[in-house]
């Protein structure tokens, strides 16, 4: 395993990658939305790749954990890029993907993108897929007031239950228009797709997971839904449970 980040460039900063070298195929870590690749499920994902000789690459986002930049100057387009660039020069072959929430969405995102290529992932395991919270879970819930303040300042400051306040900018609101999945095609994606949800998830409903499956009508899906789980799934028994999906992708791939 790599102790220290390796940095690659971007346009604006760097982008911190962590690897856990090993067998194939790659698994790719995408987090979620102000998280980093020092969480618990990803260090636990990494622990795994270490124990059982397979390859396990992580990295952040900008203006994420050790990458470069600022949160509010960035969006969904400069996290997928993020996670293109790193899964061009660090995945090669046959690539799981594992996605955390935001991470999810981009996870789709990059199944998607890959299928149209003609190089499909060889799988995904979604944890609490927020696919469009931007639009259909972020931005419904705001009161008038924080749009408004958005619209006329560019800028709001949402409490969070995570840490300090996080910005919501009318960019990423803006940009994450430019993503959206959940239009009247299916979600195409090529490869199989299994999902953890919990089912007391207050950040992305479990309903908003029923909604994916039934999108993803055309691709091999597996949906396990926790019944006391919350949106983080970070829990001992969550992590065997991601673990499980994670192996049983990889050994069919």
């Amino acid at each position: 395993m790599v102790d220290e980040p390796l940095f690659i460039p971007s346009d604006t900063a760097d982008v911190a990658v962590r690897i856990t070298e090993g067998e194939g195929p790659t698994v790719l870590w995408c987090g979620g939305f102000r998280s980093d690749m020092m969480g618990g499920k990803a260090v636990a994902l990494a622990d795994w790749g270490a124990r059982t000789g397979r390859r396990v690459v992580r990295f952040d986002y900008r203006g994420h954990g050790e990458s470069g930049g600022r949160f509010e100057d960035l969006a969904m387009s400069d996290w997928l890029a993020d996670a293109e660039r790193v899964m061009d020069r660090f995945c090669p072959g046959p690539t799981v993907v594992v996605g955390s929430s935001m991470g999810g969405w981009i996870g789709l995102l990059l199944a998607r993108a890959r299928l149209r290529a003609g190089t499909p992932l060889a799988g995904l395991v979604l944890i609490a897929p927020a696919a469009d919270f931007t639009e259909r879970l972020m931005w419904p819930q705001l009161p008038d007031d924080r749009k408004a303040e958005i619209e006329r300042e560019g800028l709001t400051l949402l409490p969070s239950a995570y840490g300090d306040p996080y910005p919501i900018t009318r960019r990423l609101i803006e940009d994450g228009r430019n993503h959206l999945l959940y239009g009247d095609a299916p979600i195409e994606t090529g490869c199989p797709v299994h999902i953890l949800q919990g089912v007391m998830d207050e950040d992305v409903p479990y309903r908003h997971a029923l909604e994916l499956v039934e999108r993803l009508a055309h691709d091999d899906v597996v949906l396990t839904l926790v019944k006391d789980g919350d949106h983080r799934l970070s829990r001992e028994e969550d992590i065997a449970r991601l673990i499980a999906a994670v192996e049983g992708i990889v050994d069919d791939a």
